[in-house]
């Protein structure tokens, strides 16, 4: 299946491009699915028809929701809440009743990612995702990867070989341990989060930028596009919405049009840009959403592998590649911790496990050059039995 995520600066029309992407999509024979992060019905504002967590379909071959982020959190606190019961009763807590419970922050967030796990299992072509605001779709299309990171350090899955034990450990320790149902629970949650994560990572799975051309569309574009890289995660276009036409009489719009115009040419240069004219009103139903012309669903582009790795004839010394377009000297920082590396770009973090070959390496040094992130691994003499400093290991 084909997934398009669309997320960009707050107000740039994200989601009213969605909309017209997935009518352009079911109107060509694709049968398509739209999800709208929107905690307000922007998406059924554009669409004619109103959404919610019920699916509808504004027409033949495309399907419409709007995840509900009060009923998975509901129904998973309850579940929660039953399996501790016996820790909660001794603790003397108060059961929490199911109308009193609301969604917390953060929840709409998990809601949307369910969605996009159940949605790889659907009878659906095409996916397109109107995902919120960037960076904070960055975030959240980072979330499982974290997540399942957190799960393993805190519980371990090879720990569960000793499930017979814990009994005998817990009195010999003097301590409770953690009982079988803690590990079922975690084995559980990490099988969701691979889901989710698989339909992030599918080589089918493309972001596209929503921006208006501006200085301050610009600068959102740059942020976003560092986010993305930092996470492996491949843009395949950059649409340029609202564009105002470059003849103008009125001396005012004129002046907002050559600002945009600049724009455009820097862009052009970075990014595969598709512009979308401004329509003078704001797009309401299938006709303005049609009159849009939005991007075709394309074909995916070719995977990237995130950070590439080579060798420098010279001195053998291990190079690894990862791309970080826009991002800033300045707002860079590498930290080596253990067997994994910790990359900060701006607001952007993520933490990557080296490979077993790199582990056995120090850090020789990092630059950046042409939106790039370079960083050198030395091979380390004590952790590479025989093997004279400077010469290459690698072969």
């Amino acid at each position: 299946m084909r997934t398009i995520l669309l997320t960009g600066p707050g107000g740039a029309g994200r989601t009213t491009l969605a909309a017209a992407t997935a009518l352009q999509a079911a109107r060509q024979g694709t049968r398509t699915l739209v999800i709208s992060a929107d905690r307000t019905d922007t998406l059924g504002a554009a669409l004619g028809v109103p959404t919610g967590a019920d699916p509808v379909q504004p027409e033949p071959g495309l399907t419409a929701v709007r995840p509900d982020p009060a009923e998975g959190f509901r129904d998973d606190l309850l579940t929660f809440q039953d399996r501790a019961a016996p820790a909660l009763d001794l603790l003397g807590a108060a059961r929490l009743d199911d109308e009193e419970l609301t969604p917390l922050p953060g929840s709409a967030e998990l809601a949307l990612l369910r969605a996009l796990r159940d949605a790889a299992a659907a009878p659906y072509d095409l996916l397109v995702v109107d995902l919120p605001p960037t960076p904070e779709a960055v975030d959240v299309l980072a979330l499982p990867e974290q997540l399942r990171r957190y799960l393993r350090r805190l519980l371990p899955p090879e720990r569960q070989a000793a499930r017979a034990l814990r009994p005998m450990l817990g009195r010999i320790a003097g301590v409770p341990m953690p009982g079988a149902w803690l590990y079922e629970t975690a084995a559980r949650w990490d099988l969701e989060l691979a889901g989710v994560q698989a339909v992030i990572e599918d080589p089918a799975t493309t972001v596209r930028l929503v921006a208006e051309p501006g200085p301050a569309g610009a600068d959102a574009v740059r942020t976003a596009a560092t986010g993305l890289a930092l996470h492996g995660l491949r843009t395949d276009a950059l649409i340029a919405n609202r564009v105002l036409p470059e003849a103008s009489a009125d001396p005012w719009l004129g002046g907002l049009a050559a600002q945009q115009r600049k724009v455009l040419a820097e862009w052009d240069g970075a990014y595969t840009v598709r512009e979308v004219a401004h329509l003078g009103r704001d797009p309401r139903g299938a006709d303005d959403l049609a009159a849009l012309d939005a991007p075709p669903p394309s074909a995916a582009p070719a995977p990237v592998e995130w950070p590439v790795a080579d060798r420098l004839a010279d001195d053998g010394v291990l190079v690894w590649h990862i791309p970080l377009p826009g991002g800033a000297r300045d707002e860079l920082e590498l930290i080596r911790r253990g067997d994994e590396l910790v990359v900060t770009a701006g607001r952007f973090r993520r933490i990557v496990p080296l490979p077993s070959a790199l582990r056995r390496c120090t850090v020789d040094g990092a630059g950046l050059r042409d939106g790039e992130l370079r960083i050198r691994f030395a091979p380390d003499p004590d952790l590479w039995p025989g093997t004279v400093k400077g010469a290459p290991p690698f072969g």
